[in-house]
């Protein structure tokens, strides 16, 4: 006899740098993004969705973690031998789609659009590999009062999410500044890489806010070795150099005029540099004209934002307070942001279309409002279950769910195998209010028996012995089959108002 072959059981477990969502958190996630929504829409932005894949040299080569496998995406050859890519922003596939319908489409077009991206990059504490998120952009508008108008939208936002003033900071800087400061301490060159080496320096600088001006320092250097004990090769910088760009990082302030002036001072005859100044200036006055101070927007240079595709005014949303978690007290720093981006629709058309764009992390600002308490969860009663008593009787108990929805009653059919303990069971685990039970006794009378489980489960409690259990209703009722929608209605009024 031959030896049994072994059978191959994968093991159950979800992939690393992903997750999960329960029904709770879902429901709650979708009232966060409808109040988004509604922010969104009022001021005049358009929905559009976009493919999960694009051709990967649509995509191009922007991602913050360059040096890692398939440049941080997730990619696969067709049947065509062409290389797809899962989208790691929402952007890029909006400069695809604008290129392509360019010619149909209104300018300014105004959209947004919310829905998973994904990342090859090193996972860890809420940090995943797929995540959300949700974007408004304004492609062909070259003024940066498009910059402008985002900043003042992210703000409202948090607002309209319950983030109270002072809670949050929209902090505002300008690539075309950062450029400047690079010139006057003679960061220059042309090529792959210079081009290499200067997306690294703003690498370095975005990641300020986690590893700190000393941390930067040595990524401007020589690089840095991470707690795990992998190396990150630095930009090679002089000392000198080092010193230019930490000051200006920590050249902000909370009069966005003063924090101008600086900049002025740090850019010092770059051509470049002073028109993002200038821009600068405007994008304060109009802030001010729209009643929005330093304390909802600040001009910070350390926000320099870590993909290459920028090309002005940069942004991020930050939240300032602290809250309690697990692992004691934290801040949870940026939620989003974004900038201006005019080079990136002209890698398809050849002809430069200005644009500007603001992204929100779902999953970090609904870790935020958790925190805050101030996530809308939805009341929502868990369905009436009708018993299958018997399976010769399969289209009665169907009748009765459809009479339960017809009247506006979440209500399903039990479609297991199990006899009627277990089905109760079932409807305890799925939270149940009530059961709705009809078998060869209550047939024969022409009723139903409605078993208020929420209340069976308190007088579970209160009763103390078998003779005041024997005599009490145990939360049960029968009544007459025709009504039966007007008595789980009375049950889910009990409980709804209860709540």
């Amino acid at each position: 006899m031959g030896k049994k072959q072994k059978i191959f059981r994968p093991k159950a477990r979800i992939p690393k740098g992903l997750r999960d969502i329960p029904a709770a958190a879902v429901r709650a996630e979708a009232a966060m993004l409808a109040r988004i929504r509604e922010v969104y829409e009022a001021y005049g932005f358009e929905p559009l969705e976009t493919s999960a894949f694009e051709y990967a040299d649509a995509l191009g080569k922007f991602l913050p973690d360059a040096d890692r496998p398939n440049e941080g995406v997730f990619s696969l050859q067709d049947d065509d031998e062409q290389w797809l890519s899962l989208r790691y922003d929402l952007t890029a596939p909006l400069a695809r789609y604008v290129a392509e319908h360019y010619d149909g489409l209104p300018k300014p077009f105004r959209r947004y659009q919310t829905g998973p991206v994904w990342r090859n990059e090193k996972p860890g504490p809420g940090r995943f590999r797929q995540f959300t998120q949700f974007d408004a952009d304004t492609v062909g508008a070259p003024t940066v009062a498009a910059d402008a108008e985002l900043c003042m939208m992210a703000a409202d936002c948090l607002e309209a999410l319950g983030i109270p003033r002072g809670s949050y900071v929209m902090r505002v800087n300008n690539r075309k500044v950062l450029d400047g400061v690079f010139e006057n301490a003679g960061i220059t060159g042309e090529g792959a890489e210079f081009e290499a080496r200067h997306l690294t320096v703003m690498r370095a600088i975005d990641k300020l806010d986690r590893l700190g001006p000393e941390g930067v320092r040595l990524l401007l250097g020589k690089g840095r070795k991470d707690e795990s004990g992998d190396f990150t090769e630095g930009a090679h910088l002089s000392d000198e150099q080092i010193d230019r760009i930490m000051a200006f990082t920590g050249a902000g302030g909370d009069d966005r005029a003063a924090v101008c002036a600086r900049m002025g001072e740090l850019v010092g005859d770059s051509a470049r540099g002073l028109e993002g100044v200038a821009e600068m200036r405007l994008i304060d006055e109009l802030l001010s004209a729209g009643g929005y101070g330093a304390d909802r927007v600040a001009f910070d240079p350390s926000v320099v934002r870590g993909l290459g595709y920028y090309t002005g005014p940069v942004f991020e949303a930050e939240l300032t307070f602290e809250a309690e978690t697990e692992d004691g007290r934290m801040r949870f720093g940026s939620v989003g942001g974004g900038g201006r981006y005019d080079d990136l629709v002209e890698r398809f058309k050849g002809v430069k279309v200005p644009a500007t764009g603001f992204s929100i992390g779902v999953s970090r600002l609904y870790a935020a409002l958790e925190a805050l308490g101030k996530l809308e969860t939805e009341t929502v009663l868990p369905p009436v279950i009708v018993l299958t008593m018997d399976n010769d009787r399969l289209a009665d108990y169907q009748r009765m769910v459809m009479e339960l929805r017809a009247a506006g009653i979440r209500a399903e059919m039990y479609l297991g195998g199990s006899g009627m303990r277990a089905q109760v069971k079932y409807a305890d685990k799925r939270g149940a209010p009530c059961v709705v039970i009809e078998g060869e006794d209550e047939r024969a009378a022409g009723e139903v028996t409605i078993k208020d489980l929420i209340l069976g489960a308190q007088k579970a409690e209160e009763i103390t012995d078998n003779t005041e259990w024997r005599e009490s209703a145990h939360a049960q009722i029968s009544v007459p089959r025709a009504g039966l929608v007007g008595a789980v209605k009375d049950v889910l009024a009990r409980h709804t108002a209860a709540r």
